[in-house]
């Protein structure tokens, strides 16, 4: 959307009218996160929050190619290799974030216009008010760069309806605006050429609307919703995904015998064996967990034992930094990745997140 912007600021905290803007302003990065914003959005949150003025929080991005790609990850892989606390330290207050986004007492309003991804869903996917465009490319790619899907993905994900969280974590699929809001993991749908016109309506809307009336008024800027390209096959997904163990959901795929099926294989054969199998570990604990808290401390455990993974390293040289596209996994197979590895992932930190 085309909004008038400081070159300088990363990130662009305003007030227009009842709506508090936090303005993502990085494009040249894709928005990408780093410690700096985080910080900013917190305090923002904390200035709209106490306002009496501000009626709802609206989150967007500059630039046309999306709110976020994520978490800025050649300054997590620098930290991680010279041994600095900045990798922890932005987990940390990036994870707190999230959930004080998922609990924010106003309206909480998030463009997810164009590429939203890993960070970028943590910074609007557990907002209240979730708007998608034809432009939204959403995913959760973490497992091919050695990682694994956080930003609370293990309380997202798995309260998606059937097994469609765990085919996104385990194979990174970028899914568009349908498939998001038939996933639940958005809530309207506006073309992107309404934005700004949105934004104005949200802005002129009175002090004291609830979150029904911004419900409303997004509504009312809404479009005909782009099809679920994924709606012929969600049976397929909530059969194959339901395992518990990596190798049996590639074991069934391998016996469905579809297009569709051998396409997801080869997809999940190149990603990281012990990211496919910490995901489904921590998705399934995320399953059984109360609150968004319980899933960023197993997220957040799970952190520190990536920081000493050779994968994250080699999965971020791969996709970032030679770009050659071909990283080399240590472990190579899935058998050879034990239990005792998992364990090293599940271990709780020495430094919980939250008070207890």
């Amino acid at each position: 959307m085309d909004v008038e912007v400081k070159a300088d600021q990363p990130v662009v905290v305003t007030e227009r009218g009842s709506v508090g803007h936090i303005l993502l302003n990085r494009p040249k990065v894709l928005n990408s996160l780093n410690l700096d914003m985080v910080r900013v959005i917190d305090a923002a949150l904390d200035r709209f929050e106490a306002d009496k003025g501000i009626a709802a929080v609206v989150i967007s991005g500059a630039g046309e190619r999306g709110l976020c790609a994520g978490g800025d990850i050649r300054v997590l892989h620098e930290s991680g290799r010279t041994g600095t606390d900045l990798a922890e330290t932005f987990w940390r207050e990036e994870y707190c974030l999230n959930a004080r986004i998922s609990r924010f007492p106003k309206p909480y309003v998030a463009f997810m216009d164009g590429i939203t991804m890993g960070g970028g869903v943590g910074i609007s996917a557990h907002g209240s008010h979730r708007v998608v465009t034809e432009r939204t490319r959403f995913a959760m790619p973490e497992t091919g760069i050695g990682f694994f899907p956080d930003v609370g993905a293990s309380w997202l994900l798995t309260r998606s309806p059937g097994a469609f969280g765990t085919f996104l974590a385990l194979t990174g699929e970028q899914i568009g605006a349908g498939e998001a809001i038939a996933g639940g993991l958005a809530d309207f749908y506006v073309a992107s050429d309404r934005l700004p016109d949105l934004l104005a309506a949200l802005a002129a809307l009175p002090v004291e609307s609830s979150a029904e009336t911004v419900s409303k008024t997004i509504a009312g800027f809404s479009a005909a919703l782009s099809a679920d390209r994924f709606a012929e096959v969600r049976d397929a997904i909530d059969r194959l995904f339901s395992f518990d163990s990596v190798e049996a959901i590639l074991a069934a795929l391998a016996n469905e015998g579809s297009d569709f099926a051998q396409k997801t294989s080869e997809t999940m054969q190149a990603k990281s064996p012990t990211s496919l199998k910490v995901t489904l570990a921590l998705l399934r604990l995320g399953r059984a967990s109360d609150s968004i808290e319980q899933c960023l401390e197993h997220e957040f455990a799970a952190c520190a034992a990536v920081l000493k993974s050779d994968d994250f390293y080699e999965g971020i040289r791969a996709a970032i930094i030679d770009k050659d596209r071909n990283p080399h996994w240590a472990p190579a197979a899935l058998p050879d990745v034990g239990q005792d590895i998992i364990a090293r992932y599940l271990t709780p930190h020495l430094r919980p997140l939250f008070a207890r």
